[in-house]
């Protein structure tokens, strides 16, 4: 019986037609490490999953992540993969085909609403420098939400009952599903052309999936890029967003929110009416201090009779014009004094005398001056003939020779007085202690003595 032959690809064909019909390998889940994930430019991913003993590829398809894919898988990443095992027959490998991905240990959402939290922080959505201040007393405010439902109804109601002067407007919008997020965006950026002072965009409570579409990174640009301050709202208190972080302030709940943008009228009309009374005091105690300041003025004398500081000020003026014309006078009788001296002085009566007298004090002057300068050129040529005729000039040598006889002499003196001299004919010196002896007192029995000759020094000691 002749054997049957195989093809690769009909063997191939076989195990892959095995392994579909395998009830256990269509729908599995399987943990393990993830590790080489890559996204190529179709939008597929394609990994390796490990665990400490074995590894099998993996393959996640666009479609697939679109849908169920709320965060991108890292390397290292312990993650449960939802799929099925199918061999690629191309290859002849079997491999894991993924529908769902999920981090061991946390849901797939609470990992997507990290990295978005990471990411928009590093973007500076979350900056403290953008965020707008909320108006005290707004004229109209905004609401993103449902139609209907407990939070519209909240918040109407907490507006109309705080503050009745507002206007609520509502922009309608989806709070949950897959469309609910565009459409949250498209509104937040349709009420800016609205004139509104304030936009509030939330909800009421729910599970995380109920309020993801505001953990969507549309609706947080959306909010960021907003003109209008903006209050998030998001289920209650315990319920933190996207939106939370990027909205100027947050309210823990639809109510909050609406009690947050209003004043309490009741408290504002409180706060006006104490305004009015201080307003009205300020104003009657001014008007008090101002009565007496009149009252003050009133009373006093310049009021009372006030032609008398005309006669004040008259006397003043007439004291001050009788100075004046009495310092004028003074003056005026000065000046003819001196002119009355100057006419008839020499100078005016006979210039030319006076002429003359200055003329002859100038010669004598001079006559002076000649005088005296030539009996200075006279001693000058007299002590100047002197020295021409001196003995110094005439034979200088002679006096050198004089004052080298008179050193000599004084060296033969020094030369007797040297105490050396003295030495060199046959005496001698005695010292102790540094001392010339010249006593035998001077010395003591036992002292040394150093006897200084001409060519050296003996040492000494008494006995």
């Amino acid at each position: 019986m002749e054997e049957k032959t195989f093809t690769v690809s009909e063997i191939n064909n076989y195990i892959g037609r095995k392994l579909k019909l395998d009830q256990n390998l269509k729908n599995i889940y399987i943990k393990g490490e993830i590790s080489n994930y890559k996204t190529y430019p179709s939008g597929h991913s394609y990994f390796t999953l490990k665990d400490e003993k074995s590894q099998i590829p993996g393959v996640m398809f666009k479609g697939n992540k679109d849908r169920f894919l709320k965060f991108e898988p890292k390397d290292g990443m312990k993650v449960i993969i939802k799929g099925k095992i199918e061999v690629y027959e191309r290859d002849g490998k079997y491999q894991l085909y993924a529908t769902r991905i999920t981090e061991d240990g946390l849901g797939d959402l609470h990992i997507a609403f990290e990295q978005l939290k990471k990411d928009l922080k590093k973007e500076g959505l979350f900056d403290d420098t953008h965020k707008k201040k909320i108006p005290k007393y707004p004229n109209r405010i905004g609401v993103v939400t449902a139609q209907t439902g407990a939070a519209i109804r909240d918040i109407i109601t907490t507006i109309k009952r705080r503050y009745p002067i507002c206007d609520v407007l509502v922009f309608s919008t989806l709070v949950q599903g897959d469309n609910a997020a565009p459409q949250i965006a498209r509104q937040i950026i349709h009420a800016q052309k609205f004139d509104l002072d304030t936009l509030i965009v939330g909800r009421g409570g729910g599970s995380i999936e109920d309020l993801w579409a505001f953990n969507e990174r549309e609706v947080a640009y959306a909010i960021y890029n907003c003109r209008i301050p903006v209050i998030s709202a998001v289920g209650h208190e315990i319920d933190f967003t996207i939106s939370d972080f990027v909205a100027d302030l947050r309210a823990p709940t639809p109510t909050a929110a609406a009690e947050i943008a209003v004043p309490d009228i009741r408290k504002v009309k409180e706060s006006v009416s104490q305004l009015n009374r201080r307003a009205n005091k300020s104003i009657n105690d001014r008007i008090e201090l101002n009565k007496t300041k009149l009252n003050n003025i009133s009373q006093k004398n310049i009021l009372k009779n006030p032609e008398s500081i005309y006669d004040i000020k008259g006397m003043s003026l007439d004291n001050l014009i009788n100075r004046l014309s009495f310092t004028s006078k003074n003056i005026m009788t000065r000046n003819k004094n001196k002119l009355v001296r100057l006419e008839s002085s020499a100078v005016f009566k006979n210039p030319e005398s006076m002429y003359k007298l200055k003329r002859m004090d100038l010669e004598k002057v001079i006559n002076k001056l000649n005088m005296t300068s030539n009996n200075i050129i006279v001693k000058n040529k007299n002590r100047l003939f002197k020295i021409e005729n001196s003995h110094i000039l005439k034979n200088p040598t002679e006096i050198t020779k004089k004052k080298r006889d008179e050193c000599l002499k004084n060296i033969n003196k020094l030369e007797v007085l040297n105490p050396l001299s003295t030495l060199k004919r046959g005496y001698s010196i005695a010292k102790t202690k540094e001392k010339v002896i010249t006593s035998v007192k001077d010395v003591e029995v036992g002292d040394e003595v150093d006897i200084e000759f001409d060519d050296g020094i003996i040492n000494t000691k008494v006995i």
